[in-house]
């Protein structure tokens, strides 16, 4: 289903080595979760596309100025100016303060924010979702955070992540926005998120 032609006309500013890589990994794990329409495929790769930044990226970037932390997170998690000042720059402690007590994380000083940021194409986060993807997969939870910076390890916690999140029924219902918010909280990068995904649906119906 999948071709570098068809990867060329949906992203003309994905690189060659890129798509290689991606149909290298991506079928044969798409394949395996059931995303295997081409409307499954094209909304799970267009959103991979925008989350890793056309897959350049595999890991969280937390790296905020203090303006960012306020206007990204909010008096909940830095409630002065003074102390987004002091995270500031501190990606690790970013982490750490802003992904404490959630997803199963331990408290701020457990160091379980930074360890279980956002990896993966898709951006795996929290100890709860590493451990579930681990009993998936049959690692441990040390070994299944290395694999999520892989190639391949990447597309499966991915695939992963969307089965466990239904995200194919709303792909058959194209119901991108809904898919946007499952995945990210809410609608940053929507226009991008949507213009991927139109843009490969029609290049992968074109071609069937």
């Amino acid at each position: 289903m999948l071709t570098d032609t068809i990867l060329r006309q949906a992203f003309p500013t994905m690189t060659a080595a890129t798509r290689k890589m991606v149909l290298a990994h991506a079928p044969a794990a798409m394949e395996r979760f059931q995303i295997n329409t081409p409307r499954r495929v094209a909304a799970f790769l267009a959103q991979c596309a925008h989350e890793s930044a056309m897959f350049t990226a595999n890991k969280e970037n937390l790296n905020y100025s203090w303006q960012a932390l306020l206007s990204t997170f909010g008096e909940r998690h830095f409630p002065s100016v003074g102390l987004a000042k002091q995270y500031a720059r501190k990606p690790v402690a970013i982490a750490n303060r802003v992904y404490a007590n959630r997803m199963g994380n331990g408290p701020e000083k457990s160091g379980d924010g930074a360890k279980f940021a956002g990896k993966g194409w898709l951006q795996i986060t929290g100890r709860n979702n590493v451990t579930a993807l681990a009993m998936e997969i049959g690692k441990t939870v040390d070994e299944t955070l290395a694999y999520l910076l892989t190639d391949e390890g990447g597309f499966i916690g991915a695939c992963w992540f969307w089965r466990t999140n239904r995200l194919n029924v709303l792909a058959d219902g194209w119901q991108i926005t809904n898919i946007s918010k499952r995945i990210n909280g809410g609608t940053n990068g929507l226009e991008e998120r949507i213009a991927y995904s139109n843009a490969l649906r029609r290049a992968l119906e074109a071609a069937a």
